[in-house]
């Protein structure tokens, strides 16, 4: 995965090996925050980070 400073859902879910529509769906409910660019929907590469660490810290809690 390249490095850029956001994503698209679909370049998020593949980076995540999810579907679309559950990258979807952690934006809508607000666990993996984006921005909107005109139509697009975009994941800045800092809030997927987050996101990641903030499971890895989740799961080793558990």
């Amino acid at each position: 995965m390249e490095h850029k400073v956001a994503y698209s859902v679909q370049e998020t879910a593949r980076a995540l090996n999810l579907g679309t529509t559950t990258v979807e769906k952690l934006i809508a409910n607000g666990q993996l925050p984006s921005v909107r660019i005109g139509r697009r929907r975009l994941v800045l590469r800092s809030a997927l980070e987050t996101y990641i660490n903030h499971l890895v810290e989740k799961q080793a809690s558990a």
